[in-house]
């Protein structure tokens, strides 16, 4: 049957193309191909124009011929690496809290999403792309950055397409999508500073081997400096993100006598277990100590009392991951982002 494929009245039959629609929009094919995922590289006056276009011919696209022309399996692979935890997940709740939000930004550009639980020590970046069973890699999580950074290299020098969530700094190997962890570590500080705190103890691991931590430790250091007050070796305690290391710090510090009046604690759940440490010593929260932390885990509105953090956007920071992968995969421009912070003030800082 006969079908109108352009606006001057020209005929075409059989089923449209990709190609039908760049021709009528007055645009390249590749373009058509990103507008119709919702790449945000499309202008929204053209994706309109090519989405009313696509309407028009009844364009659908046949994912299994994209995928047997570009050679890709239409799967993209989550890997989850372990982090100590209280139960057995091993798995960091903030990247649980990720895992709804990447598997619809997945299922809105047409991809599968394969998830998947590694042990740093496994060869993981040596698996998925090249045994077709993944188009690319999002990774979630990390331990020491210095040892991860090898794996990191190598994944680049195989040409594997991936993605990671972590600290964005110059240098690193491959794309990265993070929130700007100095500016949430700055916001915090500034917080506990207008309350009148001037002993602010910082509860994280503060070194290269921990780049998000310690680019929040660097904003807490110079709203502090602005705020004429010094950085003391012995308000600083190193922790991992769980609870019960957050608790152990908070036992530390006030074993050593530190005197601080305010915990910034790197993560939300260090400060969970820290409000734990400090109400079995009689302290309250947070009219003796002032607790924040930085993540805005589902636990932190519940905690007792409810706990001041720095909000990460799990929404815009899976679409960023998905799409920058993707950009990966077709050779197109990709390149690493930071996502603003947002202060979250709650009970456990007088809010």
């Amino acid at each position: 049957m006969a079908r109108r494929a352009d606006r001057g009245g020209t005929e075409l039959k059989g089923k449209a193309t990709s190609h039908d629609i760049a021709y009528l929009a007055g645009v390249s094919q590749p373009t058509v191909s990103r507008a119709l995922r919702g790449s945000p590289t499309v202008s929204e006056e053209t994706r309109k124009r090519i989405l009313e276009i696509a309407r028009e011919l009844n364009y659908k696209v046949d994912k299994n011929a994209s995928n047997l022309r570009s050679q890709h399996c239409g799967t993209l692979a989550l890997l989850f690496f372990e982090d100590p935890t209280l139960d057995d997940s091993f798995i960091n709740p903030f990247f649980l809290s990720m895992l709804g939000s990447l598997t619809r930004a997945c299922a809105v550009q047409g991809y599968d999403l394969l998830i998947s639980f590694q042990q740093l020590s496994d060869n993981w970046h040596t698996d998925y792309q090249d045994s077709n069973k993944a188009d690319g890699i999002i990774l979630l999580g990390y331990g020491d950055y210095l040892e991860y950074f090898a794996r990191l290299e190598q994944l680049v020098r195989k040409g594997t397409h991936f993605v990671r969530w972590g600290a964005v700094m110059p240098g690193q190997p491959g794309i990265s999508i993070g929130c700007d962890n100095f500016r949430g570590g700055k916001d915090v500080t500034e917080h506990l500073l207008s309350r009148g705190r001037k002993r602010i103890a910082f509860v994280g691991h503060a070194s290269d081997h921990y780049p998000e931590f310690f680019e929040r430790y660097r904003g807490y250091s110079q709203a502090l400096a602005h705020a004429s007050l010094q950085t003391l070796p012995a308000l600083q305690i190193d922790a991992f993100t769980t609870e019960q290391s957050g608790y152990d710090a908070a036992c530390a510090l006030l074993d050593r006598n530190a005197g601080f009046d305010a915990l910034f604690c790197a993560s939300d759940l260090i400060a969970i277990g820290a409000m734990r440490a400090l109400q079995e010593r009689g302290l309250r929260i947070p009219e003796d100590i002032a607790v924040a932390g930085f993540d805005d885990i589902p636990t932190a509105r519940f905690a007792n009392p409810s706990l001041t953090t720095v909000h990460q956007d799990t929404k815009v920071a899976a679409t960023l991951l998905v799409e920058s992968l993707l950009n990966t995969i077709q050779g197109e421009e990709a390149a690493s982002q930071t996502i603003a912070p947002s202060l979250v003030i709650r009970q456990s800082t007088g809010g």
